[in-house]
């Protein structure tokens, strides 16, 4: 660092590269500006415009929630069990032709044994809440917290996208999309246990997000301090660069992934995904201070934080969701540990084996999962929505003015929304290859964490409305793309011009798109041709 001069890296989104004097160049503002670009405050508009979009999606998802008055797909198993959660903390079993009475309004038929059932606590204990709070006989009860989770969900899509882009409008649209988008609002329009799920990985994302800003002007703090005498730091010091301290953004991702975990394993691959993820923010960030062995640096004085921070810190919230059975003595497996005894693990307590024999045999039923089912899909029809869910469909006893009537709830995403971020992948990933764009790597980790692992089970049952856990990454590739359609505010009028044209005519042909595929996400009798107009594909009927 004897030189006059020494050039900063290239600025977030900026474009730009400064060069600074040597005597400068461990100075708080300038390594500050290195590590995360140009920072303009976003004022009232950086929550003002968040909040109303999420109204928007509140609006959507609130209105007529409690239609179908029935319990529809899924709901059958994760409404039943979360109401046995607030009459006995565990499932238990329900007789046969159960939905009928629990539809009528009479929930008590349930019976008293123990129910064996393969998903974890966490979602069902959420849609217990919202029927602790309006009943379990009110469809809006049961529905009340899949509604909240959408909602808020849609905020933290805009704030994300906020920070990810540096610009309020990226994020306004990014939360725009994922409230008018088909498949995101049947899921928090039902209780099923995905859209918790993908609640709370998007938090788990928004707080790593955050996690990984605070960490960088922290290194900015202490590398500077390590500046001040000399002007510069040691060559042993830049040796590893400084530890950060307690990361407390990351401690709370690490307890959302363990609530993710609580309800659905398929939540594992974003345990270990984020967390490699945010070791590679990292490096980056001791690499571009001039950390001289940033990767080890990284890894020992990040790395194993980060291991910390997110495993244990996950796996211990993971097993404090199971409170309810550990404080039973009848739920289904509980006393196995008791009629099973081995001196070979007796040192383990009994609660523990107990669960973990419960595990194994989940784990048995997932991996040999294999049945017919007439809306199954593979996970390579998923982003081109080639057989979407359907989740209710009736035509008897409907009057609509026609002579044939259709009531549905098919998640089918907005064509235009899907479509358009399925294309934005390919563009992403080369712009992550050509650019490493941090933002495109995030936003690639987020897609392939919830997509690829299922390809390693091609014999698997599986459903296209698995695809809610990494929709919102879709949304952040599709507005990725359109930023770089809008531009930049230095660039020319016209290209301004031709960009805000092209994006703003996009977003309203998408909100026009949603408007006329709204009746069948929302249970509307309409006449059957109107149905069947909107079923665009031979595969969605």
């Amino acid at each position: 660092m004897s030189q006059t001069t020494t050039a900063a890296a290239v600025p977030e989104g900026s474009g730009r590269q400064w060069v600074v004097s040597a005597r400068t160049a461990f100075s708080e503002p300038v390594l500050r500006r290195r590590l995360l670009g140009e920072q303009l405050p976003f004022g009232v508009w950086g929550w003002l415009i968040p909040v109303v979009v999420a109204l928007i999606g509140g609006v959507l998802r609130f209105v007529r929630l409690g239609e179908p008055g029935t319990l529809v797909f899924d709901e059958t198993y994760y409404v039943k069990d979360a109401y046995s959660y607030l009459q006995s903390g565990y499932e238990r079993e329900w007789p046969e032709e159960a939905d009928e009475s629990f539809n009528a309004g009479n929930p008590g038929v349930i019976l008293e044994t123990a129910d064996y059932v393969v998903h974890p606590p966490v979602g069902k204990w959420m849609i217990a809440f919202g029927m602790l709070l309006f009943g379990p006989s009110n469809p809006f009860g049961w529905r009340f917290t899949a509604a909240v989770v959408g909602t808020l969900s849609i905020l933290v899509l805009a704030l994300v996208a906020q920070r990810l882009f540096g610009s309020v409008v990226l994020g306004g649209i990014a939360g725009l999309l994922l409230a008018v988008d088909g498949h995101h609002l049947v899921h928090s329009r039902t209780s099923l246990l995905d859209v918790f799920l993908m609640f709370w990985v998007l938090v788990a994302f928004a707080l790593l997000v955050l996690d990984r800003n605070w960490a960088r002007r922290r290194l900015a703090v202490l590398m500077a301090s390590l500046a001040r005498e000399r002007g510069q730091p040691t060559r042993e010091q830049l040796l590893y660069g400084p530890w950060l301290g307690l990361r407390p953004w990351r401690i709370a991702a690490g307890v959302a992934l363990g609530l993710a975990l609580g309800t659905k394993w398929s939540a594992l691959p974003y345990i270990a995904v984020f967390g490699l993820m945010t070791v590679l923010w990292d490096m980056a960030a001791r690499r571009t201070v001039g950390v001289r062995r940033w990767v080890r640096g990284a890894v020992v004085r990040d790395g194993l934080q980060a291991f910390v921070s997110i495993v244990p810190v996950a796996l211990l919230t993971y097993l404090a969701t199971w409170t309810g059975w550990f404080l039973s003595s009848d739920a289904y497996d509980r006393q196995w540990a008791a009629d099973n005894p081995d001196p070979l693990w007796d040192w383990v307590p009994a609660p523990l084996r107990s669960l973990a024999e419960y595990h194994r045999s989940a784990y048995t039923f997932h991996e040999g999962l294999s049945s017919e089912h007439p809306y199954e899909a593979t996970a390579w029809s998923w982003l081109v929505m080639g057989r979407p869910t359907s989740f209710h469909y009736q035509s008897d006893g409907l009057t609509c003015g026609a002579s044939d009537c259709s009531q549905a709830v098919s998640v089918v995403g907005n064509p235009l929304i899907w479509w358009g971020a399925a294309l934005s992948l390919l563009v992403v990933l080369l712009l992550w290859v050509g650019r490493r764009d941090w933002r495109a790597g995030a936003i690639l980790a987020g897609v392939a964490a919830g997509y690829l692992p299922w390809f390693l089970f091609p014999d698997r049952t599986m459903f296209f409305f698995y695809a809610i856990v990494f929709e919102p990454f879709l949304v952040l590739a599709l507005v990725y793309v359109l930023g770089l359609i809008l531009g930049r505010a230095s660039d020319p009028p016209w290209r301004r011009r031709n960009g805000i044209l092209l994006v703003g005519g996009f977003v309203v042909l998408a909100v026009l798109v949603s408007a006329f595929f709204l009746p069948i996400w929302t249970a509307e009798t309409i006449p059957y041709n109107q149905w069947r107009l909107r079923m665009w594909m031979p595969s969605w009927i």
